[in-house]
């Protein structure tokens, strides 16, 4: 299989229960919920989303033929000596990595040493070997992963309520509150929400705070 992907770089994982981490991005170009393309926001399924997925033109970006190649792409990304515990991370992440992540692209991704993360938005199955999946759902989908470390959800979006979620299987909830014009109110929103409902825990942007990508 060949894999189109947007971008591979060096950062702090900016979200989520992980937040703080270094590790190696790796965005794949494309999404099943929004061409990433502005004149087809109004008509998405996904009508929140900021982040550019669209082709092959970023930093470390490409075609790659095959799983070892990006897996080695991944592994050149990485700037810092390898952790004296444990192993370094890649995050798998987009647009959807679901609709180009396969089991021989984690097989060739532990082989170069890392621990393999996903961000997804729940609506493909996950091929095995994963080390951490995170969940985070959109309004007008259904969830094929069930299951997973966290499930964090963009607040607030009407039709994909915290309530809906709680019976699900993951290790943790994160209620992350959505960017744009209204941050600072549903910030708000999503702090007392999680005051009110204890299973759910306040999630920042906080790459967006500092400055990094």
């Amino acid at each position: 299989m060949s894999y189109a992907v947007k971008e591979v770089y060096y950062t702090l994982q900016g979200e989520g229960l992980q937040t703080g981490r270094a590790a190696v991005f790796l965005r794949f170009a494309g999404c099943n919920l929004w061409s990433g393309r502005e004149e087809g926001r109004a008509s998405a399924t996904c009508r929140f989303c900021d982040t550019d997925f669209v082709g092959v033109d970023g930093p470390g970006g490409g075609r790659f033929g095959d799983a070892a190649s990006l897996a080695a792409a991944v592994r050149g990304a990485w700037e810092a000596p390898l952790p004296e515990r444990g192993r370094p991370l890649v995050v798998c992440t987009g647009g959807e990595p679901l609709l180009q992540l396969d089991a021989a692209l984690v097989e060739a991704l532990h082989a170069e040493g890392f621990e393999v993360a996903v961000e997804t938005n729940g609506t493909r199955t996950p091929p095995p070997g994963l080390d951490w999946i995170t969940v985070s759902p959109k309004a007008g989908t259904e969830l094929a992963v069930k299951a997973g470390d966290e499930l964090k959800l963009v607040f607030p979006q009407s039709g994909a309520e915290p309530e809906l979620y709680e019976q699900l299987a993951f290790r943790a909830f994160v209620l992350q509150p959505m960017d744009g014009a209204t941050r600072d109110r549903n910030v708000a929103a999503a702090a007392a929400y999680c005051l009110a409902h204890p299973l759910w825990r306040l999630g920042l942007q906080s790459h967006k705070l500092v400055g990094l990508r």
